[in-house]
């Protein structure tokens, strides 16, 4: 049936279902256990944090917890909320415009999309400031103190900043559209004023996180070095920072590995004017994607926990310090 552009909703208005797709079973399994296996490692690594914040006497390393926690929720409702959509279509094979003629739910989906895609981004930028801070600004966050109330509103905020972006599209600027193979909603990747500025907007603000958490934890890191094989590296044992810093670089790289692909692909086509290659944005979406399916098993492994199983004869609790005791020693005897 033909529709006029008048009676075509906007969410429609460039792809309208039924579209001509080979639906197989392989892609709706395919969905259904790569959905099933995030679900169950980020509720595994959930209950991980959990079981962590007893043990914890440090207050910057509750905060940090806290951050992970926030994390792990956040990436383990994206998969359940975008992940039941794509599995409901694949089984059932609804038609989006029947079932959602006003583009309530098309919307819904590309508003999740773009929320929980900014979010672990954000989050990592935030856990990167806050170790920069507790790292080479000690006094100054030991006065601000960093209470868990503090970091709880702090993750609040930043679901805020991102709900907001979210949000931009239902006002005008950029747009919700279906996306082929039916599947799923996404904004409008084009050169038009409006749906260009909301693609940019979500492109920086990805990309000057990943930017900001790389320049920041690569700083942390250079002075936890420092710290650790200076002449007073006995008074100030920083196994518990080593941790920290060895997690946040690894939630950095899945998240630049697994986001810059696309934010790259988006800023490149938008900026060029070049037509939408869909193929490639399935691909980058599915990479994407990947990064709730891997941060989980960060705080799963990278734990001292973990490490001591792995090797046992390393006496963790002064790990660090017998390290940075030893280079210490060396650099002296060359001098």
């Amino acid at each position: 049936m033909n529709h006029s552009n008048e009676s075509t909703p906007l969410c429609f208005s460039i792809n309208s279902p039924p579209f001509n797709y080979t639906h197989t079973i392989a892609s709706a399994y395919f969905s259904s256990v790569f959905s099933a296996l995030g679900l169950t490692f980020n509720l595994i690594a959930f209950v991980v944090l959990l079981k962590s914040f007893p043990r914890t006497q440090s207050r910057s390393h509750s905060s940090f917890l806290i951050f992970l926690c926030g994390l792990v929720f956040t990436d383990f409702m994206g998969l359940l909320v975008t992940g039941s959509i794509v599995v409901s279509f694949h089984f059932t094979q609804f038609n989006w415009r029947r079932l959602d003629p006003h583009c309530h739910f098309c919307n819904f989906m590309g508003m999740s999309m773009v929320f929980y895609g900014l979010c672990p981004l954000l989050l990592g930028a935030t856990m990167a400031m806050e170790r920069f801070v507790g790292i080479n600004r000690p006094f100054a966050r030991s006065t601000s103190m960093m209470t868990k109330s503090r970091a709880v509103s702090i993750v609040l905020m930043v679901w805020a900043a991102a709900g907001c972006i979210s949000l931009l599209p239902l006002v005008g600027v950029g747009s919700y559209h279906m996306q082929i193979p039916g599947s799923w909603c996404f904004f409008k990747i084009s050169s038009e004023a409006s749906d260009m500025a909301f693609c940019l907007l979500f492109s920086l603000v990805g990309l000057l996180s990943i930017a900001v958490s790389f320049l920041l934890n690569t700083i942390s890191v250079v002075t936890l070095v420092k710290v650790c094989c200076s002449q007073d590296a006995r008074q100030r044992r920083r196994d518990y920072e080593v941790e920290m810093m060895v997690q946040l670089i690894w939630i950095m790289m899945i998240a630049s590995i697994c986001w810059c692909p696309l934010l790259v692909f988006i800023t490149k086509t938008v900026l060029s004017g070049s037509p939408l290659r869909i193929h490639y944005l399935l691909l980058f979406i599915r990479f994407a994607t990947w990064n709730q399916i891997l941060d989980p098993w960060v705080y799963i492994l990278f734990r001292r926990a973990v490490l001591k199983r792995l090797y046992p004869r390393w006496d963790w609790s002064r790990a660090s310090l017998s390290l940075c005791e030893k280079l210490s020693s060396r650099q002296r005897v060359a001098i």
